[in-house]
């Protein structure tokens, strides 16, 4: 069953609402910012949840999710955030696409597909009367945490939305940061990503690059290392395995020019005709891969990503 097909009822009686958002699926970063026309266009959707007790224009949190899709914890997110007075949106970039998960093979849409996801969501969203269009943050989790943080970098975001327009805050969760632009600010767009230490799909040193390089361009942007814990810990227990997972944590970094073309590892040339599996074949083949990885984490872990959660939310959006 789609996202958009299930009911979703949160404690307090708010509903979600299905909404559709014209996107697109570019097969790269360089189609984004440099072809536009040549994206083949998606409608893709995701349910807004509106809280009653508070009065319109709302500040709004958009959730993304990982390479799992929508999960329990998503709404769990959305229900904490709609409680607090904001309005949540959980995007599903998957279910349009006829994909459930992406853990075995990350190639099915592209990261910049998932990344133009979160700018198209925006645009509609902050159409919208209810929500105030000033207020707007993205929170992502995983492949979600690395499209948030990719929709706020302006080298990407500006071709889009145009200059100055874009999210006060974003919330990456345990990003992936193997593919960053050579200029990676983020203009005036608050950053606070929270990973954990032991996470064995994506790379926190990478992550701690990505974060620096961002600072040294004059970003706000801050880092939380959760000490034991590892990819997903704000789903709480269980803690499983999946076994299927393929990871490629050790490779290098895919760099991207301001044109938004990909530089493989092995040169220094932006090539726009390269997409995410060249780059992730050459991972595997260059002996990075490896199968297999875990998520979930402990009840006390998926409380400390809660309070930080909100902490950020309620600062950057009030």
């Amino acid at each position: 069953m789609r996202f958009r097909e299930q009911h979703i009822r949160f404690a307090s009686g708010v509903i979600g609402e299905n909404v559709e958002i014209a996107s697109a699926s570019p097969a790269n970063f360089h189609q984004v910012v440099s072809e536009p026309a040549a994206m083949p266009q998606t409608i893709i959707d995701g349910k807004l949840f509106l809280p009653a007790k508070f009065e319109p224009p709302l500040p709004l949190v958009m959730v993304c999710p990982g390479s799992l899709g929508v999960a329990p914890s998503h709404l769990a997110h959305a229900q904490a955030l709609c409680d607090d007075g904001f309005a949540s949106f959980v995007l599903d970039s998957f279910g349009a696409r006829s994909v459930t998960s992406t853990v075995a093979n990350q190639t099915q849409f592209s990261f910049a597909a998932s990344a133009y996801d979160v700018l198209a969501a925006f645009e509609s969203l902050s159409r919208r009367p209810e929500i105030d269009a000033s207020r707007i943050g993205a929170q992502g989790h995983s492949r979600g945490g690395s499209a948030v943080l990719t929709a706020a970098t302006r080298r990407f975001a500006d071709p889009v939305l145009g200059s100055g327009t874009g999210f006060k805050g974003v919330l990456p969760a345990y990003p992936w940061s193997g593919q960053q632009f050579l200029e990676p600010g983020v203009g005036d767009t608050e950053v606070r990503v929270l990973m954990g230490d032991q996470d064995d799909w994506c790379s926190a040193a990478q992550v701690q690059a990505h974060v620096q390089a961002i600072r040294l361009t004059g970003g706000k942007v801050s880092m939380r290392l959760f000490g034991g814990a590892g990819h997903g810990f704000d789903r709480g227990p269980p803690f499983e395995d999946i076994a299927d997972a393929v990871v490629t944590v050790a490779a290098p970094t895919t760099y991207l020019a301001a044109d938004g073309a990909m530089i493989h590892p092995l040169s220094d040339v932006p090539d726009h005709t390269l997409v995410d599996r060249d780059v992730m074949v050459y991972a595997l083949k260059a002996g990075y891969g490896s199968k297999g990885a875990s998520v979930g984490g402990t009840e006390e872990e998926a409380r400390g990503f809660r309070d930080e959660m909100l902490k950020f939310w309620q600062r950057v959006l009030r």
